[in-house]
């Protein structure tokens, strides 16, 4: 018999990243689409969450990422205040070259055919145009363009929340939510980024910035000649009188070699998974760094295209993002009362909010 102890099944079944309600494999031989689709949980409602196309090594770590992120969305969601739970899919191929609408089409019929219990949108891989193709098929797709009756490009909400989030770090830790004066150091100006600047700038706030594509800093030097440019991520957590350092590109950014050497009083960013490993969160509080949960600070995103279900309002959305502000505050409070650090209070905040639903009935 084949030893799966370390494999995906046993994670599924017996791990603690496991707890999983259901996982779909998809297969459409004529497309070439192969595909996973995993919901953690529809305790509070229906799954939602991205769709991901990504070029995985092997079947075993997609399946692996479906589950991490599906996870990870059960938690965002209930921190969001959304009545949805968890999921995502992710299609194993490169985008640039596997991704037909086919392929796109059969994606759809698999997600039509779990009757609503998981809700797509996009993700690293997918995009606007994208959804428009699967809601052909699936009316329970998001993210979609404005002219088929979605709500479009998601990052200004996104950048919206992570202000906010910023702001009631400021009033935990100094009193007062304005920024201006402060120094923020962003790591990526990309779409987020870019409006986050803007938030940052129409407050009084310094802005430093760094990106590894030099026409996204150029873009932002162009229309802003104050905002100071740092080398790169390295030289920006370095940065003297730096007071939030905001990651805005890929995760990890908080890690081993990086807590030790920011010099910012507040990390706030919008990059998914900035914690590199467990215990950085420790790391960051033993240095006295306040970490706003990255899960729940970019829930702007997310809080769009739950709101497109329901026929899109921009200004109820945004009302819905501002909301952030008393979330992470809510947070950083839980934490200084059990003694635990944010991200650890954040996670006990959604877990009890999920238990509660499934001990009255759930969905």
């Amino acid at each position: 018999m084949t030893d799966v102890s370390t494999g995906v099944l046993h994670t599924l079944f017996h791990s603690d990243q496991g707890g999983h309600e259901q996982v779909v494999l998809c297969q459409d031989r004529k497309s070439g689409l192969k595909a996973v689709i995993a919901i953690h949980s529809t305790a509070l409602g229906p799954a939602l969450g991205g769709t991901r196309f990504y070029p995985y090594a092997n079947e075993e770590e997609a399946v692996a990422d479906a589950l991490n992120l599906a996870r990870g969305m059960s938690y965002k969601n209930a921190m969001a205040g959304l009545d949805h739970g968890g999921g995502k899919a992710v299609i194993i191929g490169d985008p640039d070259r596997d991704k037909t609408e086919e392929l796109l089409l059969a994606y759809g019929r698999f997600v039509a055919s779990l009757g609503g219990r998981y809700v797509t949108a996009c993700d690293v891989g997918t995009y606007v145009a994208d959804m428009d193709v699967v809601a052909r098929e699936c009316r329970w797709t998001t993210g979609r363009s404005p002219e088929n009756g979605g709500a479009g490009d998601s990052s200004v909400l996104t950048a919206y929340g992570v202000y906010q989030g910023m702001r009631a770090s400021a009033q935990h830790l100094w009193g007062d939510p304005s920024l201006r004066g402060r120094t923020v150091g962003i790591a990526g100006v990309g779409k987020v980024g870019h409006h986050l600047v803007e938030h940052l700038l129409e407050e009084g706030a310094r802005v430093v910035v760094t990106d590894l594509r030099r026409e996204a800093v150029g873009r932002i030097s162009d229309r802003h000649p104050q905002v100071q440019v740092a080398v790169d991520t390295d030289a920006l957590i370095r940065v003297e009188g730096l007071d939030i350092y905001a990651p805005c590109a890929l995760g990890g950014a908080l890690n081993d070699a990086s807590v030790p050497v920011l010099t910012a009083k507040v990390v706030c960013g919008a990059a998914n998974n900035q914690l590199a490993h467990p215990g950085v969160e420790k790391d960051l509080a033993d240095r006295g760094i306040l970490y706003a949960p990255d899960y729940v600070v970019n829930a702007g995103g997310v809080i769009q295209v739950a709101d497109e279900l329901h026929g899109f309002d921009f200004d109820r959305c945004k009302a819905k993002a501002a909301k952030i502000f008393d979330t992470t505050l809510a947070i950083f409070a839980r934490a200084k009362d059990d003694g635990i650090p944010p991200a650890a209070a954040a996670d006990r905040i959604a877990e009890q909010r999920m238990h509660e639903a499934v001990t009255a009935g759930g969905h």
